[in-house]
């Protein structure tokens, strides 16, 4: 269409991830409800990104040492991610770019570059915890040693391959349905671990002042932070919402934009419960019991079935990790498609992409386990959710400008007060990285 689309698009650049671009059809007459479902998918993917292994390792962190006092930071990490994601899909939708073509249409070769890198580093430190996840599941399932672990997880991508070769529903369906598997067992775990509910409810709603004050548990929270608000969905939400063959009007974005949101807005909501589910099984089962150093997965594993009294839980734990990490490689490989197709418009196999990635994490994952062994893991973990947190803004800056920019996003720029909440937010992500780069050096020099 005409206007400040056309007018923001580069001449030879192609349509974000162009072989599933509009693939998939969207009913122009139907029920509310086969439109709904028609849209559903893309906002499942980018839940994977908010309940990966990272997420386990800070939830489990969190819930062991301060009981369910950072609850409050999972609440506001949902909802930073809610609204983030919803100006992701709303910038595909309304612009047809992702947010690296668009990074890559608005800024110069070198800021667009030193974006690139940054959104490699974050993709690196996902996929770190991804191939850690997966390696402690292999090993607490079958035995598997932690070092033949990581490197069965770079096979995965034969696994990417088959899916993506049978079209992208069915990638969205076998996502789908390993998250529900993930849910379903930590919806059994929180009943079995029978919490504290009033509590839970307190210190979901009122954040405790500790959080800013003690460095620890401020680490726990920005790692909490960078594991739910992922830079790279950022990226691959603004992509991904482009599959729906909708109508490229004006009146078929809006209804893209309404179904669109609400599929994000109910994904995030199930990744909120499933993220909330680890801190609370967490704080119900270690910290009531006196486990209050309980960071290692598989010091998890293998205290859940005895301070539960119930067999199997162990086991539901660990298969809930698998499909988790296995899951996460999906979403993963996609935001590095769509990140290297964006900022550089260069197009690599999808298998030599994945390898690529891979290597990255399985790296660093085998030099930890042999120096430090399965402990240093944990630490990793830890770790690679606030490297995580520390790109965020370089991807959340550029996304509340251009969707605030009139002139890119015509009658789909955000209202005052949305740009004023998003502009809010990104100053507190700012600020809390801020905040734990000045305490850590304090530490460093005390």
């Amino acid at each position: 269409m005409a206007g400040p689309f056309t007018a923001w698009r580069t001449a030879a650049s192609l349509p974000s991830l162009p072989d599933v671009h509009a693939s998939l059809a969207v009913p122009r007459s139907a029920s509310v409800l086969r439109k709904m479902l028609a849209f559903a998918g893309p906002g499942f993917l980018i839940s994977v990104g908010y309940m990966d292994p990272g997420n386990w390792a800070t939830d489990l962190a969190a819930g062991s040492a301060y009981n369910y006092t950072l609850l409050s930071v999972v609440m506001l990490s949902n909802l930073m991610a809610i609204l983030l994601q919803s100006l992701a899909l709303k910038l595909g939708i309304a612009t047809e770019r992702d947010l690296a073509q668009a990074c890559r249409d608005h800024y110069s070769p070198p800021v667009s570059f030193a974006l690139w890198v940054f959104a490699e580093v974050a993709i690196a430190a996902c996929d770190l915890a991804e191939v850690i996840g997966s390696a402690i599941a292999l090993q607490l399932l079958f035995g598997i040693p932690l070092l033949w672990g990581a490197c069965i997880t770079g096979a995965d991508v034969l696994l990417i391959l088959l899916l993506q070769g049978r079209g992208f529903r069915y990638l969205e369906a076998v996502v789908i349905s390993m998250i529900a598997l993930v849910a379903v067992a930590f919806g059994t775990e929180v009943i079995l671990s029978r919490p504290e509910w009033a509590q839970v409810v307190r210190w979901s709603l009122v954040p405790s002042t500790r959080i800013v004050t003690d460095t620890s548990m401020l680490y726990i929270a920005i790692g909490i932070l960078g594991a739910t608000v992922m830079p790279h969905n950022l990226y691959l939400h603004s992509s991904i919402v482009q599959t729906r063959n909708y109508s490229r009007t004006l009146e078929g974005k809006r209804e893209a934009l309404r179904y669109a949101s609400i599929d994000s807005a109910v994904a995030l909501g199930l990744a909120f419960f499933v993220n909330a589910a680890i801190l609370v099984v967490s704080a119900a089962v270690f910290y009531r019991s006196g486990h209050h150093e309980v960071a290692e997965i598989d010091d998890a594993y293998k205290l859940l079935s005895p301070l539960l009294g119930v067999a199997g839980a162990s086991t539901l734990f660990a298969l809930a990790l698998l499909a988790s990490g296995q899951n996460s490689t999906i979403t993963g490989t996609l935001a590095g498609q769509v990140v290297m197709e964006g900022f550089l418009q260069l197009r690599m196999k999808l298998w030599a992409r994945r390898l690529l990635t891979r290597l990255t994490a399985i790296v660093p994952v085998i030099l930890v386990t042999a120096i430090y062994g399965q402990h240093g893991t944990a630490k990793l973990l830890v770790l690679s959710q606030v490297i995580l947190s520390m790109q965020l803004s370089f991807a959340v800056v550029p996304l509340v400008m251009f969707t605030g920019d009139r002139t890119k996003m015509g009658e789909f720029a955000n209202s005052r007060w949305l740009q004023s909440v998003s502009w809010t937010t990104a100053l507190l992500i700012a600020g809390m990285n801020g905040w734990l780069l000045v305490q850590s050096v304090r530490l460093l020099h005390s």
